[in-house]
């Protein structure tokens, strides 16, 4: 996992619970990297895990909720940081059709080792859109976090609802969204 993901959890932690809290965290699960994390490396994904987990037995808070706040404070951050993908389109439907056949091949281009989930989409009923999410590393509640902020970002509503499946090692989750 790409390091840019441990420096923002590392910001969210330090914006939401404090400097003290990430330094715990790092002390309690002794990740391999040792905690330093550059947004240009490439981390075990296991080690975010572990913070989360650590994170949500420290303050109550489920892990789900914990992962589905980080993709909040995410889409916060790539608004800004890669604010022309948002810019080309006008509304969190048009956003999430690009993902994968454009905004995750420009990623690939930065990272190319890069391990991105695999997204696709189903628009042909027009009361629900659907956006298939699928990965090895489980991480739908940072997908659904993410979807939620982007449609904050284009001031959108929409009903979400999630479906999610597991075949072996991949993780599926369906989403479908109905505009409120």
């Amino acid at each position: 996992m790409k390091g840019l993901v441990f420096s923002e959890f590392t910001n969210l932690v330090d914006e939401k619970f404090g400097p003290e809290m990430i330094e715990d965290l790092i002390d309690a699960t002794a990740p391999a990297s040792g905690g330093a994390y550059t947004s240009v490396g490439t981390y075990a994904h296991q080690e975010l895990v572990n913070m989360v987990v650590e994170l949500s037995a420290r303050t109550g808070v489920d892990t789900s909720e914990l992962v589905r706040l980080f993709g909040h404070h995410l889409a916060k951050v790539f608004s800004t940081k890669f604010a022309e993908f948002f810019g080309e389109v006008s509304n969190t439907i048009d956003f999430l059709k690009q993902i994968d056949n454009h905004i995750h091949v420009e990623v690939a281009k930065l990272y190319p080792d890069a391990e991105l989930p695999v997204f696709s989409f189903d628009d042909s009923d027009s009361q629900v859109f659907r956006l298939n999410y699928s990965s090895t590393r489980g991480l739908a509640d940072l997908a659904q976090g993410l979807i939620e902020a982007t449609s904050d970002f284009y001031q959108e509503k929409f009903q979400i609802e999630r479906i999610d499946s597991q075949d072996g090692e991949l993780y599926q989750a369906q989403f479908m969204l109905r505009r409120i």
